[in-house]
């Protein structure tokens, strides 16, 4: 696919130290030159690199090398799941365990400048609440913020692992999700419990937030596994409304 020629190029830049942490990469209207793929397979696959973690999308400024954690390649993990079948139950059992106790370190650990970084992200769930692909990157951003804020660069690149993984997953069926702006307010929560230094709440509010969202994956692949067989048509842009 084209967007996975756009995800080996950047990636090969950054490899291969030809753009630095923090360093801002060609704007779309470049890489479309470089690599002769459409600007749609651009946004695309900078949407997944955005996902793992290793760039970041600042709206109006561009696109940048993450400078964060070190990133782990969520292969392996990909493929023990194909190969043993993890289910989403599993998947998020494993996400309570690690993040809610990130939560907690978050609160009691982050710094200034990561207590913006989850702002940020917050933010950016909100400007993108009528997108849900957008909001879906934001949202991984957000936990991956929380990650880092942990102060735990460990735990902060097992959290990008999974939410490489993750972001695979839910971004066959995010576009079946309609109402999003209960989920940012879900994470604003959790960020206000975090700047107030408040780790039982923040830790609360995290198992609170990945509960629900596991109810709302299974809701929305109910939905993509019974709808309509005219949906996919162009009859139904899977929006929400």
């Amino acid at each position: 696919m084209a967007n996975e020629l756009v995800v080996r190029h950047v990636r090969e830049l950054v490899v291969h130290g030809h753009y630095k942490p923090g360093q801002r990469l060609p704007t779309e209207r470049e890489l479309v030159r470089e690599i002769g793929v459409s600007r749609t397979s651009v946004r695309a696959g900078l949407q997944a690199l955005a996902a793992k973690g290793l760039i970041v999308i600042r709206h109006g400024a561009g696109t940048f090398v993450a400078d964060g954690p070190p990133i782990l390649d969520s292969e392996p993990l990909s493929v023990l799941a194909a190969l043993h079948g993890f289910t989403h139950r599993q998947m998020f059992e494993a996400r309570r365990t690690l993040e809610v106790s990130i939560a907690r370190m978050a609160a009691e650990r982050r710094t200034a400048a990561q207590l913006a970084g989850i702002s940020d992200a917050v933010s950016a769930m909100f400007a993108t609440s009528d997108d849900p692909q957008a909001f879906l990157v934001a949202d991984i951003r957000f936990h991956a913020a929380v990650g880092t804020a942990s102060g735990n660069p460990i735990l902060a690149s097992v959290v990008e692992m999974i939410s490489a993984m993750f972001y695979e997953q839910r971004r066959q069926t995010a576009d079946r999700r309609r109402d999003l702006r209960p989920v940012a307010d879900a994470h604003w929560q959790i960020y206000q419990a975090i700047r107030d230094q408040e780790p039982d709440t923040a830790a609360r509010l995290m198992t609170e937030h990945l509960i629900e969202a596991e109810k709302a994956q299974q809701a929305e692949e109910w939905d993509v596994a019974h709808r309509p067989a005219h949906v996919g048509d162009g009859s139904d842009t899977g929006k929400p409304s």
